[in-house]
């Protein structure tokens, strides 16, 4: 193997980035309580991505160094390399640096006592301190390549040190788990400072090198029983058994840095700290709460196979064409991507099918993605004044949809008489509201739910709205007859001026009272079928009973079905998830209907509810925003560390701040 040791020496004297806006108690960290709560994430444009807690214990069968696809083998991630275990050596002694849960309760090796900082910026960094040593640590995922890299720097040292990383490796699917078996794949090839293997036939191989020369000792072996404690409380299989082909080992000097890398691709070990180096360079640091919510949203953004498609979440969310739509503007459009909002539709375009979109994986299941597929390009449309364009490269689209929810398409979707669009059957959940237990959806809203059919006028409004800039008078004769006729009928079926809300479902004469978040996308679309009157009330009844810090409750805690926590089995959660459980991105559009009705005067109120999620990005998933929140105090994240829709909304609220803070004069009085 080729010595690189005149690469790795030295220090790079940069000028210190701005304070991090993500901040860490350092006398916490050796408290496991405080540390194993904490998760960090790190992806790349191709959907790969690195992950654990920040103290390195995985906790969850979806922490891992390098997560990456493998479409050789199927649609999901795959856990490649679990972790890599540090050792340091010094005189005669052992200090390792690692931390896993086995049974019994039992945390070994102990290696957080030895963290003395962490940090976050510009990439994750630990200190640690064992005897006379003072090893930094930092992780980086490549942009542009599947590959993870840790640069070790030994800041100091009294005596002569050594290192020793040993690789943990997985090889399974992101939602399985690794069990020891015989028919494993020992052998390894060398490469230019590493060695590349694949456990099992099918997979890539995994690339491991150093920036230098280093000792490669092979010892083949199988370690049981890793406990993740989040799967654990999740109800699912939570011990697994890892693979270490053998370790690295090589002296190091005081101020000397070492690169590790493992990836898909063999790199050039001279290149590797070059290469460490301009990737971090190119990190955005997350110095400002805005800052930081930009840096998740790029997260969710990946290009692969020549398509340009939305991860709805991490860890465990592919795509999804609803979360997709609702989530375009607020990651692409307020971060001045449009280009990116654009590949992204034209993607979902191509693969539209009887009016509908894909919504999970290749499920034509969504009654609502369609719709929503209309307002993010109705935002589009707005950030970017090609309405023309618009209607030139998505007109086509935007007929078929129209045409399928008129003429009726798939699982009963249709319009009714009256103008209003009818959908549902037994057994299938087609609004956001998807929960579905032992083959029944939770809320199945069989009917017409209220926000598909503010929707629907939306939609039918702004086609009609680009066909006329178009001069489309073809199209203009089929649907101008519609938004008079589907208002109407909207107000008269939904709303009821005694109880001053909008029905959330309405099948024949079974009306749903429910008093949920739905009806609060009336107020935020451009077009709404309802007046400022009707608008205000709905407002007024959601901040009153579903409103709090984290987003808006899925069900009022007055009704009887209200469930505040989400926690349990898989089951028990599924019952609760839109049962009061807590969605942060409701709340971009009860912002956007509070401060089109409020005007300026709406400003502080919103501006509250927006600066107070700025603790939430120390809470779970760090500098992201989670998937969902108890519905009761404290309002406790759960589900995905990093979802989409909750980053892409919030931003959304930011930007919605900045243009109306930018009005003259607002007439309209405050709730």
């Amino acid at each position: 193997m080729e010595n690189q040791l005149s690469d790795s020496l030295i220090l790079d004297e940069k000028t210190p980035l701005k304070k991090s806006f993500i901040q860490f108690d350092k006398k916490q960290l050796v408290n496991l309580q405080y540390v194993l709560s904490k998760e960090l994430l790190r992806t790349n444009k191709h959907g790969a991505y690195a992950s654990s807690t920040i103290i390195g214990c995985n906790t969850r069968k979806y922490h891992g160094l390098l997560v990456a696809p493998q479409p050789q083998i199927d649609n999901d991630l795959h856990v490649l390399l679990s972790c890599v275990d540090e050792t340091v050596l010094q005189r005669d002694a052992e200090f390792h640096l690692a931390i896993h849960k086995f049974p019994g309760g039992v945390f070994h090796p102990k290696g957080h006592k030895y963290v003395t900082d962490f940090s976050f910026d510009p990439v994750p960094t630990w200190t640690y301190a064992v005897g006379g040593v003072l090893l930094k640590k930092e992780i980086i995922l490549l942009s542009e390549i599947d590959c993870v890299m840790i640069r070790y720097t030994l800041v100091d040292a009294q005596s002569p040190v050594k290192l020793r990383l040993m690789p943990f490796l997985a090889f399974r699917n992101y939602h399985s788990l690794s069990k020891a078996n015989t028919y494993a794949l020992k052998k390894y090839t060398e490469v230019p400072n590493g060695v590349k293997l694949r456990l099992y036939n099918g997979y890539s191989e995994l690339v491991m090198q150093t920036s230098r020369s280093a000792e490669y000792v092979s010892v083949p072996d199988w370690h049981y029983n890793f406990e993740y404690s989040v799967e654990q409380e999740r109800g699912y299989d939570f011990k697994e058994d890892l693979f270490t082909p053998g370790y690295f080992e090589f002296p190091m000097k005081k101020g000397e840095q070492v690169i590790f890398s493992a990836g898909l691709e063999e790199l050039s070990p001279r290149k590797l700290r070059t290469l460490f180096q301009s990737e971090t360079d190119a990190r955005v640091p997350r110095n400002s709460f805005e800052n930081s919510l930009v840096n998740s949203a790029k997260q969710f953004v990946v290009q692969r196979d020549k398509k340009t498609e939305v991860v709805a979440g991490y860890h465990w969310f592919g795509r999804w064409g609803r979360d997709t739509f609702i989530s375009l503007p607020g990651l692409t459009l307020v971060t001045e991507k449009p280009e990116l909002c654009k590949a992204v539709l034209s993607t979902m375009a191509a693969q539209m099918k009887n009016g509908l979109f894909p919504n999970m994986g290749n499920s034509y299941n969504s009654v609502d993605a369609p719709l929503w597929f209309f307002w993010a390009l109705q935002q589009y449309s707005q950030f970017t004044g090609q309405e023309e364009n618009v209607w030139k490269n998505f007109g086509p689209k935007m007929r078929s949809v129209l045409d399928a929810f008129r003429n009726g398409t798939d699982y009963n979707i249709h319009m009714l008489e009256n103008g209003l669009i009818y959908a549902g059957v037994a057994g299938h959940a087609l609004t956001w509201m998807d929960a579905v237990v032992d083959g029944k959806a939770v809320t199945p809203r069989i009917g017409m739910p209220v926000e598909i059919n503010a929707l629907w006028y939306n939609a039918i409004c702004f086609a009609l709205h680009l066909a006329q800039k178009a001069g489309d008078t073809k199209f203009i004769e089929q649907w101008i007859e519609f938004p008079p006729l589907v208002a109407a009928a909207f107000v008269k079926t939904f709303w009821d001026e005694k109880k001053g809300y909008l029905a959330d479902v309405v099948n024949g004469q079974d009306i749903d009272w429910s008093v949920r978040p739905n009806q609060v996308i009336v107020t935020s679309l451009e077009y709404s079928p309802v007046d400022d009157a009707i608008k205000s009330a709905v407002l007024q009844k959601v901040q009153n009973e579903l409103l709090t810090p984290r987003g808006l409750r899925t069900l009022s805690p007055k009704d009887p079905s209200y469930t505040g926590t989400y926690f349990g089995d898989q089951k028990t959660r599924d019952r609760a998830y839109h049962q009061g459980t807590v969605w942060p991105w409701l709340l971009g559009h009860f912002a956007e209907g509070y401060l089109k009705l409020h005007g300026k005067n709406g400003i502080p109120f919103i501006r509250h509810l927006y600066e107070g999620f700025a603790p939430t990005l120390m809470e779970h998933g760090m500098s992201s925003i989670s998937e969902i929140y108890d519905g009761d105090p404290p309002h406790r994240a759960e589900g995905a560390i990093s979802q989409a829709w909750s980053v892409a909304e919030i931003l959304r609220i930011n930007y919605l701040l900045n243009k109306y803070g930018k009005q003259k004069k607002s007439t309209l009085p405050t709730l």
